[in-house]
Formats: C-alpha cells, structure tokens, sequence
C-alpha cells in the first residue's frame, strides 16, 4: 500500500510517501510545502493545494492519511492547521481517493509503542523503522512520514476489520418497508 501521509500546516505542510504494510516500511519521499507568513490566507492554502496536487500525481498512492487536528492553546493555530487540512481533503477526494485521519497520540503510540512520546522519539523512531541515518528534516516531514507508516501498519488491519464487520452485519430496513408494515397493522 502507498500512503501520503500529510501533516498540516500554513507555514509548513509536511509530506511524506511510505510505501508499507503491517510490519515494514519502505520511505519513497519526504518534504513539505512551504508558504510565506505574511502572504494571504487564500494564496497561501492555494499553493498548499498545487503541492500535494504535484506529490498527488508523482506517487499515485493509494490513500491520503492526515493528522486529525485537535485544539489545545492557540485557537489561530487550530484554523490554519484545520484549513490546510481541508485543502488536503479536497485535494485527495478530487482524486478520488480514500482519506483517514489518525490523531497525532495514535501515530505516536503506533511508531514508538507510547501515544505521549515526544516529537525526538518519534524521529528517532522512524529512522530506525526507514534504516536512515536520521529522521526526514523538517519535523513536519518526519511527522508527515510518521502518519504514513501509522496509517499502513494500524489502517490496513483496521479497514480489514471495518469491511468483515459491514458484511455481518444485518442490512437495516429501509423507511419504505416500515411504513408499509405500520400500514398493515393498522
């Protein structure tokens, strides 16, 4: 499976392609888009938008994995996370392609083993992971890399578990046959 993991962000909306499986890894590429602080919020989501159109259409993965943004202190900092995400979402549905969000102690806990590392073990953890010689630069790409193999290792078992549970489970009844059975009893 080839996952575009994205972390989000104005300044810095980190990338990276894994191409993986439970259990193993392989790093295709790893970068971020950077946009200028004092550009305007549209230009600066719309050049976001061309480059993971450009890493869209260089990798072709099979799905998108981006970071679930949550709010802790900076609410700013939230609604740029959040756009930049949306812009991603947007990008990866044009595409036609399926999109998960994984929080970010759900990627901690699956590349280091604990959802409260901080962001040096997770590098650390993914080079070990990658065989690099040190986690992808900046941190938004390692964490972009570290969301990918998150998504290839726990998202695959998990859409396993998700579709099995679809086809056991017994079709609901539609509205239409309720009314005509309320119909017949009265």
């Amino acid at each position: 499976m080839l996952v575009l993991g994205v972390d989000p962000g104005l300044t810095r909306c980190g990338l990276g392609v894994v191409e993986g499986s439970p259990g193993r890894a392989r790093l295709v590429e790893a970068g971020v888009v950077r946009t200028p602080a004092g550009l305007e919020t549209s230009r600066r989501l719309l050049a976001i938008e061309a480059g993971v159109e450009d890493w869209i259409a260089r990798h072709h993965p099979d799905v998108v994995a981006i970071e679930r943004v949550f709010a802790q202190h900076n609410v700013m900092t939230v609604v740029g996370t959040a756009q930049a995400a949306g812009v991603a979402m947007l990008v990866a549905a044009r595409h036609g392609l399926p999109v998960v969000q994984h929080t970010p102690s759900e990627v901690k806990a699956a590349i280091t083993g604990s959802g409260r590392a901080d962001k040096a073990q997770v590098g650390t953890m993914v080079s070990r992971i990658l065989h690099l010689d040190s986690p992808p630069k900046p941190a938004d790409a390692a964490d972009a890399v570290a969301l990918a193999i998150c998504h290839s290792w726990r998202g695959a078992a998990t859409d396993r578990l998700t579709e099995a549970a679809r086809r056991t489970r017994p079709k609901p009844r539609s509205w239409a046959n309720v009314t005509s059975v309320r119909k017949a009893i009265v």
